[in-house]
């Protein structure tokens, strides 16, 4: 061990020991001192002690009940956010599914299509040139201009209107 004093490298990964500078003295049969504690004969409670433990009681309570009712809250709060979402999340489906059936009535409405269906299902046909009439209209134009002049009041806000009513102009 006295090398081990001069030696400062350590090979092991737990700290070195060191050796007292004192041998400490230590007594053979030295002997504990024992303490006993007596109890003291339970007094009956005073009405202060019986309030402060009742009050005690009822803040417990009351802590226990508003931490209840904060937590119904936020239970009702997180309910009313899952149907919302759901219904964000239906009504999306819903939009898409309108979107494709928008796109497929467009497809189908085409001119190609009117036709054939027109001619299958309606029996429906061309004109021939024997069907057309051709009418002639006269080009006269029946709109007559207006014999009116309409007047404008130049009066152009309500301090000269004011003015006017005073002086009498």
């Amino acid at each position: 061990m006295a090398n081990y004093r001069y030696n400062r490298y350590q090979y092991e990964t737990s700290p070195r020991k060191l050796e007292p500078e004192y041998e400490p003295i230590r007594e053979p049969y030295a002997r504990k001192k024992v303490t006993t504690v007596k109890k003291k004969a339970e007094q009956p409670k005073t009405k202060s002690q019986v309030r402060a433990n009742i009050k005690t009681i009822t803040y417990i309570f009351l802590i226990f009940a508003s931490l209840f009712v904060i937590s119904y809250r936020n239970s009702l709060i997180n309910e009313s956010f899952n149907e919302n979402e759901n219904l964000k999340s239906n009504l999306a489906a819903i939009e898409k599914e309108n979107e494709q059936l928008k796109v497929n009535l467009e497809n189908s409405l085409n001119l190609s299509n009117i036709q054939k269906l027109a001619e299958e299902k309606l029996g429906m046909q061309k004109l021939d040139n024997s069907q057309k009439i051709y009418v002639s209209l006269n080009k006269k134009d029946y709109v007559e201009p207006a014999s009116e002049e309409v007047v404008m009041n130049d009066s152009s806000n309500w301090f000269d209107k004011l003015l006017q009513a005073i002086l009498g102009k």
